[in-house]
């Protein structure tokens, strides 16, 4: 129950939001994680909001949390260290000898200026992993510019695919490409702590918010590559397969996927309209006809409720949901079914909900399944909450 990731120990010596993903993530799956911070201010999250959050009885300033920090850095110790002092550089070279993974997402080139380059790293921990996240990679014309992820989203083609339209790009709502690079560099380290087992070495996994938007490019990347075709930005509706999208109804709306025609003729059926109509008898047809398909499905959802509207699709077999706001989703049962949302004790607020890991673990036997997800999980750490511990334990 405490994860398949027990027994690893992560140096994460990240900030913001993409290397922090990857540390939480590796926490989540049973690592110690220790975040190391700079003493005073700590990750840049944790002044970023609001809202803040304020423990009981503790009105200043100096003691609030931000709920950003919060969202990225469960399951984590935190230490503060200060990079350019002489001493505590030897404390953190002593984490890197105990270390199985190193998270940094430094510019290219800091942490090698700090003493703690590619090589050093290696003679210091044979077998450690490091992972290595950067904006725009760790070389090429580019590779020295500093990554935000809002940039990204647009350098990397991202906001030209959302939106209302192809004038009016949009970013994603949260900062996908943080995540997104959190989420392949967390892939990355369990890849190469399997390879370690064959080879007994470590290795440098390297990517970037730049390589994470692009490696979800997905259909609209080959529509370039292989199609000749520039995706546009065209809202709520899907540019290869109609209809799938967001339909206004009755005072609301609902959106629904007809990925087949069998799903296509069964959305016919049930609301009388014929399936085999000039321009609309297949997918091909109706991706031409789009605007078409959406002007007729409209009409003939105008007086239905958007309840109503979604137990006839649900009767007919057609996939359909709501848009839920965000205290919707983490009110629905489903969610909470999920484990999707676990209790935390933390240092100064007390007893928190926090998102909870995406991933479940079942242990299949003769008697059918047995979860063996971790169930017990660490608040995001105060600023050097761990620093006696932790100091303590290197001077063994």
């Amino acid at each position: 129950m405490t994860g398949p990731l027990d027994g690893i120990l992560v140096v994460d010596l990240t900030r913001a939001l993409a290397g922090p993903h990857a540390g939480m993530m590796l926490g989540d799956l049973g690592a110690r994680v220790i975040k190391v911070e700079n003493p005073g201010s700590g990750d840049d999250t944790r002044g970023w909001g609001p809202p803040f959050v304020q423990p009981a009885g503790h009105p200043e300033p100096g003691a609030r949390e931000s709920t950003y920090f919060l969202s990225t850095n469960r399951n984590k110790e935190s230490v503060t260290l200060d990079l350019k002092d002489d001493g505590d550089k030897e404390l953190l070279r002593e984490l890197v000898r105990r270390a199985d993974v190193l998270l940094e997402n430094f510019r290219p080139g800091t942490l090698a200026r700090l003493g703690f380059g590619t090589e050093v790293l290696a003679e210091l921990n044979p077998r450690l992993v490091t992972l290595s996240i950067s904006g725009f990679g760790h070389d090429g014309p580019e590779g020295s510019r500093a990554g935000y992820d809002q940039i990204a989203q647009g350098e990397a083609g991202l906001m030209s695919l959302t939106g209302p339209g192809p004038d009016d790009p949009q970013r994603v709502g949260v900062p996908i490409g943080d995540l997104l690079a959190g989420m392949y560099g967390a892939y990355g380290v369990l890849a190469a702590l399997h390879e370690r087992e064959r080879t007994g070495r470590g290795q440098v996994v390297r990517t970037s918010l730049l390589a994470a938007i692009v490696g979800v490019h997905a259909f609209q990347g080959t529509a370039w590559t292989v199609g000749g075709q520039v995706g546009r930005a065209q809202g709520n509706h899907h540019p290869s397969i109609a209809p799938y999208g967001l339909f206004h109804c009755k005072n609301g709306s609902v959106q629904l996927s007809c990925g087949s025609e069998g799903l296509w003729r069964r959305l016919c059926t049930e609301f009388g309209l014929d399936p085999e109509a000039p321009g609309l008898a297949t997918n091909g047809e109706r991706v031409g006809n789009r605007q078409q398909v959406i002007e007729l499905l409209e009409r003939t959802f105008a007086d239905i409720a958007p309840e109503d509207l979604l137990a006839r699709l649900a009767a007919a077999g057609v996939p359909a949901g709501k848009v839920r706001t965000i205290d919707e989703v983490y009110g629905w049962d489903q969610t909470l079914s999920q484990g999707l949302l676990v209790d935390v004790e933390h240092a100064t607020l007390g007893r928190l909900q926090l998102p909870g890991p995406p991933l479940r673990f079942f242990a299949a036997g003769p008697d059918g399944e047995t979860e063996t997800t971790r169930r017990e999980h660490a608040a995001p750490p105060v600023l050097g909450g761990s620093d006696a511990e932790i100091r303590a334990w290197l001077a063994q």
